[in-house]
């Protein structure tokens, strides 16, 4: 199971969430360095977020993203305001990994359909849940009438074989993970899931390393390791 960092971008600093709220404090000034320590420490992969894109509709620090993905031999998926077919080439060539569509995923199924036909595992989609509903903009909004099982479903029919799950409620709290949540979307999907949301020690990963066999194969964690709960060495190192 892969233990995935996360730099969340705004502004040009790293912050977090709280439930789908900003948290005022700031982590690092410097996403680039951020990077790089988290590649040192060991990680396989990196998640990178623009919440200015997120919110605005279109990636805002892309410049920042080149530097990031420039300045580690790491892999960089890379989501927040993509929005177009265009934009994921344009990030594909700066050499991110792969590309995270929410909104538009969650909104435009014709679109995700040519997405999925052009770059294929190029691209993951993020079900970013807040009880039983879907959000989209930054969070901000909700698709009212969007069952999250039935949304999985579309994926997997579509050609999807990864998703990205975040429970929102959970994101920033340090309360631990929704293991009902993720249990659930595995079962009713057999789609492979990375979680997202609560993460707040040690203990957790180990929990959720239980459910390796049954299709999760990635998690992660932001402020657990920028609140220095454990550190991302101790992480990869749980058996």
């Amino acid at each position: 199971m892969l233990i995935i960092p996360a730099i969340d971008i705004k502004d040009g600093c790293v912050v977090r969430f709280v439930q789908g709220r900003l948290d005022k404090k700031i982590y690092s000034r410097d996403p680039v360095k951020t990077a790089r320590h988290w590649a040192k420490q060991g990680a396989k992969l990196i998640h990178v977020v623009d919440l200015d894109g997120a919110f605005s509709g279109k990636p805002k620090n892309l410049d920042m993203v080149r530097q990031i993905v420039k300045a580690v031999d790491v892999p960089v998926q890379f989501g927040g305001g993509i929005r177009n077919l265009r934009m994921i080439e344009t990030l594909l060539d700066y050499g991110i990994w792969r590309i995270i569509l929410g909104t538009k995923a969650a909104q435009d199924r014709g679109f995700l359909k040519k997405a999925f036909k052009k770059f294929k595992d190029k691209i993951i989609v993020s079900i970013d849940t807040k009880a039983d509903r879907i959000l989209t903009k930054g969070w901000e909004s909700s698709c009212r009438n969007t069952d999250i099982l039935k949304f999985a479903h579309s994926l997997k029919g579509i050609g999807f074989k990864q998703v990205i799950y975040t429970d929102v409620l959970k994101d920033g709290t340090l309360k631990g993970p929704n293991i009902k949540g993720i249990k659930n979307l595995l079962k009713e999907t057999a789609l492979s899931v990375i979680a997202s949301g609560g993460i707040s020690s040690l203990s957790d990963i180990r929990r959720l390393k239980l459910l390796e066999k049954k299709g999760l194969v990635g998690v992660i964690i932001g402020k657990a390791l920028y609140e220095g709960r454990f550190t991302l060495t101790e992480a990869l190192k749980l058996p």
